[in-house]
């Protein structure tokens, strides 16, 4: 059952028409925001392209110009949304500043340094047809939609609308239902810099609420979330002809050789399974550690497991926050049983914590296998399984055994074989001896394969892909009225362009000669 199912029910049948947002740590009420309506959904995109059509006129170096404006804001009331974000999402505040907000301003200013180099219209040289020239330029799409999660409801919404607004576009974006305020803050900080109102847009709402965005005229979609719900959602866009960008989860394994750095390797383990609760698409969700050094990792990464601070942290300066999203924390109870029945050992945690909030103690596995879904099925949650393999080939079969592939991991002190191992695992990104930092790296595309999505974010490429490119072909050369390659057709044309493939594509000397001109 559905979160909107849940409140329903809770209201006697009645559909709500507010979004309550609760604090995960206390369970306190912090906000409410309203429904969008799903018929003023399609007005608000309609009010967008209508502020988008100025906006799309400037040159591209005059909007980054205007849209470090709202850097500069978001800058200047860092305070109050980290403090928001802390609040909302129960995150350690080291991470709602440095995970969201400085993540979110560096992309801004990337993109608004680089977007003049990268959507610069650019020439194809021709190989044969030297008398025309052919060019790309960028224009913009029109409207974009973003559907976003609640793990981070800052950086994973504004990643897209920063790429839509940079190229000319846009941007409605529809937030979780779970953590609907950090992107009203926004919304806010927006307007107070005088940009064009209707540009940044926030409905707000369940499924209905992102099916209305879907139809209702955009030009391409931004989906984050769980792989079910992609597909539907990427169906939708399929029927309508829209492009969309889906980034649907992982189950990042990391892989431990023999040779590998134990202190670094067993605090990546902590850190990259740790972070955020556990509720990170990217989080390190498999261990695959050689028995070499299988035992010692357990150890100390139990040691450092032990370590962490967990509690409020709106009230303290903690490690570990609260679970989001309460439905995780079933999900969590289920894996451990699962896993405990199938033989695997509880290293440490593996309990809700007593008293109000949403906790769940960061929890290590040990002696896990493959036929455990705490092995094989995205866990959104601070648990560490750890399974012990005789081989960097057997870490690599294990790696591919999943339907998702979003980011790996490899620590080894031999760069060659690390490379070796990172080349051959399925997935979007690859990090060697290091762990989810590639998503704060503004020039590296960002995105996964198999059930993980597809499309990226980040980068120039992603950049222009956020833009529609167009291509123009003009003549070099003048070409007469009575082009050899129009109508009509005759016996002496045709064998005049026998000839001429023959000497272009035939082999020989003439042909290599004809090559190397071309």
């Amino acid at each position: 059952m559905g979160l909107l199912a849940d409140i329903v029910k809770q209201t006697n049948g009645t559909p709500p028409t507010t979004i309550r947002s609760f604090a995960p740590a206390t369970g306190e009420l912090i906000g409410e925001v309203r429904i969008t309506p799903r018929e003023e959904v399609a007005a608000v995109v309609a009010r967008a392209r209508r502020a988008q059509q100025a906006w799309a006129v400037l040159p591209v170096k005059e909007r980054c110009e205007r849209l470090l404006r709202f850097r500069d804001a978001i800058a200047e009331r860092q305070a109050e949304v980290v403090d928001l974000l802390t609040l909302e999402c129960g995150k350690p505040k080291h991470e709602a500043l440095i995970h969201e907000v400085v993540t979110t301003l560096d992309l801004l200013t990337y993109y608004a340094n680089n977007a003049p180099r990268i959507l610069a219209s650019h020439e194809y040289p021709l190989h044969l047809m030297k008398h025309r020239r052919a060019y790309a330029t960028y224009v913009p799409r029109g409207v974009v939609g973003v559907i976003s999660p609640w793990n981070f409801p800052l950086v994973l919404s504004m990643t897209d609308a920063i790429a839509a607004l940079v190229t000319g576009s846009a941007v409605v974006v529809k937030p979780s239902e779970v953590t609907p305020l950090i992107l009203q803050k926004m919304k806010e900080i927006y307007d107070a810099t005088g940009l064009p109102e209707d540009l940044f847009n926030v409905v707000q709402g369940f499924g209905a609420t992102g099916q209305a965005l879907i139809e209702s005229g955009i030009q391409k979609l931004c989906f984050t979330g769980g792989v079910e719900t992609g597909k539907r959602v990427a169906a939708a866009c399929g029927a309508r002809l829209i492009p969309c960008v889906m980034e649907l989860g992982g189950k990042a394994p990391l892989v431990a050789c023999a040779d590998a750095d134990l202190e670094k390797t067993a605090r990546a383990v902590v850190f990259g399974g740790f972070a955020n609760a556990g509720q990170v698409c990217i989080s390190v969700e498999r261990v695959y550690a050689n028995r070499a050094i299988y035992e010692p990792l357990v150890r100390r990464v139990k040691e450092l497991t032990e370590e962490l601070r967990q509690g409020d942290p709106s009230h303290d300066f903690v490690d570990v926050g609260a679970i989001i999203f309460p439905k995780q924390i079933e999900i969590a109870e289920k894996h451990i049983a699962d896993a405990m029945k199938k033989g695997a050992e509880l290293v440490t945690g593996g309990n809700r914590k007593p008293g109000p909030g949403q906790y769940f103690e960061p929890t290590v596995l040990a002696n896990c296998n493959e036929t455990m879904t705490v092995m094989n099925e995205e866990i959104f949650g601070p648990i560490v399984p750890i399974q012990a393999v005789a081989s960097d080939e057997e870490a690599i079969v294990l790696s591919n055994r999943s339907h998702l592939g979003l980011n790996a991991y490899v620590f080894t002190k031999d760069r060659g074989r690390g490379r070796r191992i990172a080349e051959k695992i399925e997935a979007g990104s690859v990090l060697i001896n290091d762990v989810v930092s590639n998503y704060a790296c503004a020039e590296v595309p960002f995105g996964g394969v198999k059930d993980s999505g597809f499309g990226r974010v980040h980068g120039e490429d992603a950049l222009r892909d956020m833009a529609e490119k167009r291509v123009v072909m003009e003549d070099r050369v003048p070409m007469p009225a009575r082009n050899p390659l129009w109508f009509p057709y005759g016996k002496d044309s045709y064998r005049f362009f026998q000839k001429t493939a023959r000497l272009l594509f035939g082999g020989g000397k003439i042909v290599k000669k004809i090559g190397e001109f071309l």
